[in-house]
């Protein structure tokens, strides 16, 4: 590693605060103390309170889908997915065949989705400077491209969208741009200009594919986002069994994963191959996955899915351990709500108790979730560690390919620059094994089986969990239900509570927090690298972040893109 490049760095000491920085659940705040230019304490505050868990007591269990759709605006199948699977878990009954197909190729699409608009419009323009794109050469860009893809793509393309940016920026502003950057430079930023262009250019043409892909997701969904066609016991979109809907679906996974392969992937090990001195920041200690995609007829049976459940500790790769659902609960002690306590989610309390913005004891409307009383990094990194030490026979090959093609060692995997690869590994397994799922499913129904739904009765004093890896990790609802089959008690542990939540009761801090220790924060009333790391777990970033300067209190705006 010894062509890494050096980080730009200040000797800056003090306060930095983004607020708010804002994420699929809520807003974000994040406080850091620097000191000699590195953040030396981190605290992530989530600034919105959700409410959902009060909303859902005393209302029928089958309703609840529809309500928790609407914690995410993105990854709303993840949400009606993991209770429709708390509510087959209180059941304990198998949903049919078609069902499991059905679900798992609408999920898959899904992560194609999430990650496309998570690399190009939410994360990978950390580190891509537009403006400096005006500087590159159309040719050669062209030629790198070439070089990286069998893509087709022109130097008068590149030539167009040079001119585009050029015009913006004569005219005082950049489009859809417009204060994502710091005109002028900024130390950190160290692209050469023709991979700036090109990223640039690629962000455009995922504006179009993300579209394609979302309408897959709603070929069986009835829509999206929001989508209706799951219900307790499979679901109900009997459509999907025809040929012309399968074809349908079809074209659009092919667009889609052809983006991926063509786009996405070499676009990422180009950005992320100029900045293999993030290899060294963003890292945690512990990881924690759930596992996707179950066989058929093993809806209710973790071990049966595709991808594995699974628990490493201290970044031992070779030691994956075996996920216990007992093992979680969730402490408040450093969050807006009552209780000193933590609780299992079966018994957990949502009873909100606000103090003060800024309170360094109580100080997230986050709850801090514990796996065994550890801190766990939740989401596509914990997946594909936990698969790669499984032996997984397609993640594994794609993450040494990575490795190679990179120049690191499996060590460079404990960091932002891991984090940011493993997401687009996932994609590239994802959408491989989507074509054999469809493949499966059609030679189902040629089968005759054209079963999509089970009718069951509503379960009545009694318990189900649903876990589910959405896009940014691992996603659990648990319901319990009374002797009137209503809902008593119902919480949701998210992905982005699990990576941005505070501190617990032994004052451990998130996942997020821990990652931010170490970073260089090169200009703190720029703190772009604070944006890296924290984008890097897909908090869904999309309105403008304040920075204050701790000494002089002024603020500087930009907007993060």
């Amino acid at each position: 590693m010894s062509e890494i490049m050096k980080t730009a760095q200040s000797d800056y000491t003090g306060p930095v605060v983004v607020d708010p920085l804002t994420r699929i659940e809520g807003h974000l705040r994040v406080e850091v103390e620097v000191e000699n230019g590195k953040i030396k304490e981190a605290r992530t505050c989530g600034t919105l309170f959700r409410g959902l868990e009060t909303i859902l007591r005393g209302r029928d269990p089958r309703d609840a889908q529809h309500f928790t759709q609407r914690t995410c605006g993105v990854c709303t199948l993840t949400h009606a997915l993991a209770t429709t699977r708390a509510l087959e878990d209180a059941i304990n009954k198998p949903i049919p065949a078609n069902a499991t197909y059905i679900r798992n190729l609408a999920l898959g699409m899904l992560f194609l989705h999430d990650h496309i608009v998570h690399f190009y419009h939410l994360h990978a323009l950390d580190f891509v400077d537009v403006t400096a794109a005006l500087n590159a050469d159309p040719a050669k860009a062209a030629k790198i491209a070439a070089s990286i893809s069998p893509r087709e793509v022109t130097a008068d393309e590149y030539k167009t969208v040079q001119d585009k940016l050029t015009a913006f920026v004569q005219n005082g502003q950049l489009g859809p741009f417009t204060n994502a950057y710091f005109l002028g430079g900024h130390p950190a930023y160290q692209l050469d200009p023709e991979i700036n262009l090109i990223a640039t250019a690629d962000y455009l043409k995922a504006l179009r594919i993300q579209v394609e892909t979302a309408r897959a997701m709603a070929v069986f969904g009835a829509k999206n986002p929001h989508t209706q066609f799951m219900v307790g016991g499979g679901v109900t979109c009997y459509e999907a069994l025809t040929p012309e809907r399968i074809k349908e679906f079809r074209e659009l996974y092919k667009k889609s994963r052809e983006f991926v392969e063509q786009y996405y992937i070499p676009d990422l090990l180009a950005v992320i191959g100029g900045y293999k001195n993030w290899a060294s920041f963003g890292g945690t200690q512990n990881f924690m996955a759930f596992g996707e995609f179950p066989a058929p007829g093993g809806e209710r049976d973790l071990n049966s899915r595709w991808l594995k459940p699974g628990v490493i500790y201290n970044r031992k790769i070779v030691d994956a351990q075996k996920f216990d659902p007992s093992k979680i609960a969730e402490h408040v002690r450093h969050s807006w709500y009552e209780g000193e306590q933590a609780h299992t989610p079966y018994e957990g309390e949502t009873k909100p108790a606000f103090t003060k913005m800024g309170d360094k004891d109580r100080y997230s409307w986050l709850k801090a979730p514990r796996y065994d009383n550890n801190s766990m990094e939740t989401g596509p990194l914990a997946q594909m560690l936990v698969a790669y030490a499984q032996n997984h026979k397609i993640v594994k090959p794609l993450v040494q390919t990575v490795l190679d093609k990179l120049s690191v060692g499996s060590e460079a995997l404990f960091s932002t620059l891991g984090r940011t690869a493993a997401r687009g590994i996932e994609t590239l397994a994802v959408a491989e094994q989507i074509e054999k799922w469809l493949e499966e499913y059609e030679n189902n129904i040629g089968r005759g089986d054209k079963k999509i739904v089970e009718d069951y009765a509503d379960p009545k004093d009694a318990k189900g969990v649903g876990f589910v890896t959405a896009p940014r990790g691992g996603l659990s609802h648990w319901l319990v239900t009374d002797a009137n089959a209503k809902i008593s008690n119902f919480q949701l542990v998210v992905p982005t509570t699990w990576n941005l939540g505070p501190r617990d009761a032994g004052n451990m801090p998130g996942a997020a927090e821990e990652a931010l220790v170490g970073t260089p924060v090169a200009d703190p009333k720029r703190p772009v690298e604070i944006l890296r790391t924290i984008h890097s777990f897909d908090p869904c970033i999309a309105c403008a972040v304040h920075v204050i300067d701790g000494q002089t209190n002024e603020v500087h705006k930009f907007k993060v893109l």
